[in-house]
């Protein structure tokens, strides 16, 4: 993380939202490739994410009265660009990625969920329901955290529902998207439930 990174103290205002007419616009967005070499507003934008994410993780969140979050995706901080940045911790293990333009090239036929529910930073009004997501799936993307080499890993559990959720918003999807309508708390038949 940069100097500059660790000076930013994250803000609400940073997050686009779902209920504001203009944010929606940009949250339904599908993002523009991001091109290197990158410019400074694209540092000042990974910059944003960043120490919104790195506040969550250490635990700041609370005195500086941000949301905590897990994962942000670039249009949440008003980036139209195909960049996600990862950071948490889960059954003792941390997973940290930051992203450029990120893709899943395979993806398994189990389905996983959380059992409560999925939750993000651009969405204000919890929307209940089952989200069906692939339980395993193979990403590949620019590793920004490791001199820009392309690299391709495989996800699953908590990772590849975290992974995917992001990768939605990349294509302007929000999670409440894929609620079953009918039926928002359907669990198919050997659908495996995850720990959030």
């Amino acid at each position: 993380m940069t100097k500059k990174t660790s000076e930013l103290i994250p803000s609400n205002k940073w997050i686009k939202h779902d209920d504001d007419k203009d944010d929606i616009k940009i949250l339904r967005q599908k993002l523009e490739p991001l091109t290197f070499p990158l410019t400074e507003e694209d540092e000042s934008y990974l910059d944003k994410m960043k120490a919104y994410i790195e506040s969550s993780f250490s635990g700041k969140w609370q005195e500086q009265g941000i949301k905590p979050g897990m994962a942000v995706a670039a249009n949440q901080v008003g980036w139209n660009k195909r960049v996600i940045y990862v950071h948490f911790d889960s059954l003792g293990k941390e997973y940290q990625y930051l992203l450029a333009n990120p893709k899943i090239l395979a993806f398994s036929q189990g389905i996983s969920y959380i059992p409560t529910g999925e939750g993000c930073l651009s969405v204000k009004k919890h929307h209940d329901g089952i989200i069906p997501r692939r339980a395993k799936i193979i990403v590949e993307g620019v590793d920004m955290l490791n001199n820009n080499r392309v690299v391709k890993f495989s996800a699953d559990g908590i990772l590849s529902i975290n992974l995917q959720h992001e990768i939605d918003h990349l294509d302007g999807i929000l999670y409440y998207d894929r609620i079953n309508k009918d039926n928002k708390f359907f669990v198919g038949e050997g659908w495996s439930s995850v720990e959030g």
